[in-house]
């Protein structure tokens, strides 16, 4: 099972503040729908409150927590990784979409073996942040975007591989 992970991050590794987004890139949204389209996503409980409870259509939402008991209609919901990597796995999906939030990138991190970046560029103060990248990561490609009218930042979408 490949596990990718999908973040959009400042330059100081800030993806969110008061359980929301930082932005609004609406080509990050477009590359976010495209890049998870059909896959299953994992993330946590607080990631899909984030999202108003809705699920992402088109898409096995698999949502973890520490709730006993908790269910949501139309997702699948687990109380680890481990088990959210098994039940995509006896789905016969060949990756797995992280996306988040913090402390479920932390988990993921160690497993994944790639990640889809968006780097945005400027320094937010937020009060989740993505884990810093280690040696073992390799940037793989680079698609710069500028900001315009749509955009207020400029931002680059990022491929890292692990070695």
């Amino acid at each position: 099972m490949n596990i990718t992970l999908v973040v959009a991050a400042s330059e100081n590794n800030a993806i969110g503040k008061d359980n929301k987004l930082l932005w609004h890139l609406p080509k990050d949204m477009r590359f976010f729908k495209n890049t998870t389209w059909a896959m299953p996503v994992l993330m946590g409980r607080k990631t899909f409150e984030s999202m108003g409870n809705k699920l992402l259509p088109g898409r096995m939402n698999i949502i973890i927590t520490n709730q006993d008991g908790l269910k949501i209609e139309g997702a699948h919901v687990v109380n680890s990784l481990a088990a959210g990597v098994e039940l995509a796995t006896k789905n016969n999906y060949k990756e797995l979409m992280v996306i988040g939030g913090g402390q479920i990138y932390e988990l993921a991190i160690p497993i994944a073996n790639k990640i889809w970046f968006t780097r945005v560029h400027t320094h937010i103060e937020g009060d989740t942040y993505f884990p810093a990248l280690d040696k073992t990561w390799n940037l793989t490609s680079v698609e710069s975007h500028q900001a315009d009218e749509k955009h207020l930042y400029s931002f680059d979408f990022e491929c890292w591989q692990r070695n």
